[in-house]
């Protein structure tokens, strides 16, 4: 059930990173579109006041419409101290006149959690309010386990909105539509039908400057335990038996549920070589900056399917999919000694395009009946470009009170469950060179010919 629509958006760490590059685009979006028709208090330590915080919502908006940006900065003010500070919350709630469902988006470090959410029940915006928190959401199992319950003090767990960006991007969300508005997929979507899944996260960039941040945090902790456990989550769960929020978030659940923990043997680990010599990497830094694992989903419909996922910093390209592989056909008929059939592969692009395409074989024209892959692509991105929109999605969606594209508690500490172990007892990272496709050991993964790309590339 979605909470009420919320009255008052709280933005703690207005004057960061974030809100500049992210969350005021989004507010500006949704403004234009009429979603925003509420008052906006940005909370910081900066010395600014209304005027210097408006100043500084057209500075960042630089470029768009004048007018859009107008109404959005007059729609903000500005509350100057600390977040222990109790004076703090005080102004706050006077600054807030009598909002009785205040949204809080919490654009800060999680170590700050306990005190803004204990300073915003303090003067009872709690009751009747939710937060809204970024990841990490935790560093490990007991962390998030710890995180909850500073959360659960304050707020209800219906009220607690865990932001993950990669849910609000169109392309992840047509996962979800594709698999359950095509009947034509029900009957082989499972373990008899699918021979594997393969997810692929890889950037052409490193680190880009973030070396004291990254180094503390790693493939594994950045993308793997959040964005790729979430997309295995949308292609292997089971359909939802309603459109109450909840009911998605419960099939999500059960697919984590039955994961196996990663056993670290089964996991590569990477380093791109000269990860070493970033700013703020210390010397001797054994972080991954690429991995790759094999996850285990016991359940009747999966049993037996590896669902493959790898991530990684300094490749090659630039590119986010996964790849669902059929089983070959029992009989090769129209193969020959030089070419081979290949199985049927559904493969669902998110960058550097927006495409659905499935590879199906067609007759190679000429006299031989042999055959050839061909693919039946779907461009998303030519229907207009919404690969950016995730800020304003989910935004949106915290002040309309729709939970569904947020992760639950649960799932949140389901998702540490399974990665805690290579967390726990990693193997050392392989250096690799930038602009490769990481560690030739990466092969072992999923051994054999796994061409996983529309230009043929292969997994190692």
């Amino acid at each position: 059930m979605s909470a009420p629509r919320a009255d008052a958006l709280i933005l703690f760490g207005v004057t960061g990173d974030l809100t500049r590059r992210k969350l005021l685009p989004a507010l500006l979006a949704l403004d234009q579109a009429g979603r925003l028709d509420l008052p906006v208090v940005g909370v910081a330590r900066s010395d600014w006041d209304t005027d210097t915080l408006r100043d500084h919502v057209r500075s960042a908006l630089e470029g768009q419409d004048p007018a859009a940006v107008a109404q959005l900065a007059g729609r903000f003010t500005y509350v100057r101290g600390e977040y222990t500070a109790p004076a703090t919350f005080t102004r706050l709630h006077e600054e807030l006149d009598g909002a009785r469902h205040p949204a809080a988006y919490l654009a800060v470090p999680p170590t700050l959690f306990d005190e803004v959410a204990a300073g915003l029940a303090s003067v009872g915006m709690s009751e009747g309010g939710r937060i809204v928190v970024e990841k990490p959401f935790g560093r490990d199992l007991s962390s998030a386990i710890e995180l909850n319950a500073i959360l659960h003090k304050h707020y209800d767990e219906r009220d607690i909105f865990r932001i993950d960006h990669f849910l609000g991007k169109e392309p992840v969300q047509n996962l979800l539509v594709f698999r359950f508005a095509n009947s034509i997929l029900e009957p082989v979507w499972n373990r008899h039908h699918i021979a594997s899944v393969r997810i692929t996260m890889a950037e052409s960039f490193g680190i880009e400057g973030r070396g004291r941040f990254y180094d503390g945090v790693g493939a594994v902790r950045d993308v793997m335990q959040n964005h790729l456990l979430q997309m295995v989550s949308l292609l292997a769960m089971e359909p939802p038996v309603s459109d109450d929020p909840d009911a998605l978030r419960d099939e999500k659940v059960k697919v984590l549920r039955a994961m196996r923990p990663v056993d670290p043997a089964d996991v590569v680990r990477g380093q791109y070589r000269g990860y070493r010599d970033e700013d703020g990497v210390a010397a001797d830094s054994d972080t991954e900056t690429f991995a790759a694992l094999s996850l285990k989903i016991d359940t009747w419909r999966w049993a037996g399917v590896p669902f493959c996922i790898r991530a990684g910093k300094g490749m090659a390209q630039t590119v986010t999919e996964a790849e669902i592989e059929f089983e070959r056909p029992p009989h090769l008929l129209f193969s020959n000694e030089t070419r081979v059939a290949q199985p049927n592969r559904l493969r669902f692009r998110m960058k550097p395009d927006n495409a659905i395409s499935l590879t199906v074989q067609a007759k190679r024209p000429g006299p031989d009946m042999t055959s050839r892959p061909i693919d039946l692509t779907v461009d998303n991105a030519a229907e207009g470009d919404h690969g950016d929109d995730a800020y304003e999605r989910l935004l949106g969606d915290a002040i309309a009170g729709d939970p569904r594209l947020f992760a639950r508690q649960d799932g949140v500490e389901e998702a540490w469950r399974v990665v805690e172990p290579l967390l726990a007892a990693p193997r050392p990272a392989l250096p690799y060179d930038l602009g490769s496709w990481g560690p030739q050991e990466a092969d072992t993964v999923l051994p054999g010919d796994s061409c996983w790309s529309a230009e043929n590339l292969c997994w190692g």
